[in-house]
């Protein structure tokens, strides 16, 4: 049982999500929701008390007496969350989750008694532009209308509902064998009031939904449970409309408990292209991996000169970043951002990405994306003026721009994976150049970015410090396994770069990259380890780091970005799709089924 006492705010590792494939809801162990941007994942809050107090928005649903036990868990092979609370007198469930959309968006909550009678109160205090905004809120037909500027919610019960303050607040009792539903539903405020919804076809649907969804994996396995709900979880990070997959639900949760690392991760990264694409092709997710790859193309579809590193869940390409003044903060930890000025840096690992992408699914999909060969072709050409240039590199520093390996590392994997795409198409391109410049790529970096003295690859061309993902060299297909340089690298990783038996991204104390020092181990470099010791022969090693980093999911086996090997939680933003998805394709390494990069 998590214990959610030990903070101002409630521990990440305290919450579950649900969604509706459009935006989605963190709801506390303790029957709370703190945050929901509707009616997308990047729309302006409603509910914000995960970034501020009880006033930045919440809805309350809980047992009014004391608590003696609280447990919960996903319905099998579903998004429906089960939590019950149970004292010596009563037991009573929570039943959350959201329909997959249809014209509008719900949040559903069933309270069902099941032992005893349960007294239960539910407070909500609805909020809007990140808790600014107070909505006005009437009464018709027996609901509760709230409407701000463009938005409007409308809450329907099956319980009183009384006001008090700028609060709504309802109590009641539910007896064994008694439902009492609450929905809340979302529309524009100028259009009619959206319709109500049967709350026991919802369930069935929504069940239905999933259910299905989840019998579609091709993952035979050990692990089966985990990889199935990290499957679900990228599945409800993504934006139905578009294909688009956010990189987590929330803004600025902390890297570091009261420090500035707090960035707003409801955006979607080319950076996760390939590995999102391999997750769900090895999982036997064919229609998702589509979309991704049709959001991806038309995100990136343009001048190849205005490549981004990330966009919106549309595509939308201006993500300005801003700070939000009047929220404290998770755990005090500012500033709060909105918007994410790493859009404007100029990272080169994405066009190895973005290539690497397009190759598999020429693969695995067919060449339904034949037509979008001329573009990429644009776009390597573009990198062929561009490679030889610093960046920020794959970790979006902001102190400065350097030569980093990876960064250059992914610019060699975009010329080798353009030259098989073209060899695959029988298309016109220039190979025999990209050839040279896949060559001269190579040489550049086995000469400069190799650190004699550590044995090891580095971060950036004569530096001396290490760096995570230099843990992918073999799995792209720079260098084989068994090279020395590879074994060295991973070797000194092992050695300088663990903490707790994890693996840290760099060294925040040694390497300056514009920030305070401090920050958790970053969740999916572990599994990169797992999947490097896999190539490198150490079985064993590889699975028992693999449940070592399982072990810190919650009890309903979500990962955030990051973990705090000292105070032992979770940190970051949450859930987290990078560490979702190295999940998986590190749990196809070890069943035998490579999901590296590298397509032969």
């Amino acid at each position: 049982m998590i214990d959610i006492k030990k903070s101002t705010h409630a521990p990440i590792e305290s919450y579950a999500v649900i969604g509706d494939c459009e935006t989605a809801v963190l709801v506390g162990l303790d029957g709370s929701i703190d945050w929901l941007c509707w009616p997308h994942f990047d729309s302006d809050a409603c509910f914000a008390r995960l970034l501020g107090s009880e006033d930045n928005g919440r809805w309350m649903l809980a047992p009014a007496g004391k608590v003696e036990k609280t447990t919960r868990k996903y319905r099998d092979h579903t998004l429906i969350l089960e939590t019950t609370f149970e004292a010596d007198d009563f037991a009573v469930m929570l039943i959350d989750f959201m329909p997959v959309r249809g014209t509008n968006s719900d949040i559903v909550r069933i309270v069902k008694g099941i032992r005893g009678s349960a007294p239960m109160k539910m407070q909500l205090s609805l909020r809007f532009n990140y808790g600014a905004t107070v909505p006005w809120v009437t009464r018709s037909d027996g609901a509760i209308h709230a409407i701000a500027g463009p938005d409007l919610v409308v809450l329907r019960a099956a319980a009183p509902l009384t006001g008090e303050g700028l609060t709504t607040v309802s109590e009641f009792t539910v007896n064994p064998g008694e439902s009492v539903d609450f929905v809340m539903t979302y529309g524009p405020s100028h259009l009619h009031v959206p319709r109500a919804i049967d709350v026991s076809l919802a369930v069935a649907e929504t069940q239905k939904f999933w259910e299905k969804w989840a019998a579609a994996s091709s993952y035979e396995g050990p692990y089966g449970d985990a990889v199935e709900r990290s499957l679900i979880t990228l599945k409800t990070l993504t934006y139905k409309p578009t294909g688009g997959i956010v990189a987590a639900v929330t803004t600025s949760l902390p890297e570091q408990l009261g420090g500035p690392r707090n960035w707003d991760y409801r955006y979607c990264w080319l950076r996760d292209a390939t590995f999102t694409l391999l997750a769900f092709m090895h999982g036997g997710y064919y229609q998702e991996a589509r979309a991704w790859q049709a959001w991806l193309l038309r995100a990136i579809a343009g001048s190849p000169d205005q490549v981004q590193i990330m966009y919106g869940i549309a595509g939308q390409r201006y993500l300005p970043e801003r700070e939000i003044t009047w929220l404290a903060g998770y755990e005090d930890s500012k500033p709060v951002r909105i918007g994410n000025a790493a859009s404007e840096q100029r990272q080169l690992d994405i066009y190895g990405e973005v290539m690497a992408a397009f190759y598999h699914a020429l693969n695995r999909l067919g060449k339904e994306g034949e037509l979008s060969f001329p573009m990429l072709r644009a776009m390597v050409e573009h990198l062929e003026t561009i490679w030889q240039e610093p960046d920020e590199g794959i970790w979006e520093t902001r102190g400065g721009r350097q030569h980093f390996t990876y960064s250059k590392l992914m610019a060699w994997v975009a010329f080798d994976r353009a030259i098989k795409a073209a060899g695959l198409l029988h298309a016109g391109a220039p190979v025999e150049r990209w050839q040279m410049v896949r060559t001269k790529i190579h040489d550049e970096i086995c000469s400069q970015a190799y650190n004699e003295k550590l044995g090891s690859f580095v971060q950036s061309y004569g530096s001396e410090h290490l760096d995570a993902s230099l843990l992918l060299m073999p799995m792209v297909g720079f260098l084989p396994p068994e090279d020395p340089r590879v074994r060295g690298t991973l070797k000194a990783i092992e050695g300088n770069l663990m903490s707790g038996g994890l693996v840290l991204r760099y060294n925040t104390e040694k390497v300056s990259d514009g920030l305070p020092p401090g920050e958790g181990v970053f969740l999916a470099c572990s599994f990169w380890m797992v999947s490097a010791l896999k190539l490198q022969g150490r079985g064993a090693d590889a699975k028992k780091l693999f449940e070592r980093v399982l072990s810190l999911a919650n009890d309903v086996g979500l990962l955030s970005e990051e973990y705090d090997t000292g105070a032992k939680r979770l940190m970051g933003n949450f859930p987290q799709a990078l560490s979702h998805i190295a999940l998986v394709n590190a749990a196809f390494d070890l069943a035998g089924s490579p999901a590296g990069i590298e397509q032969k």
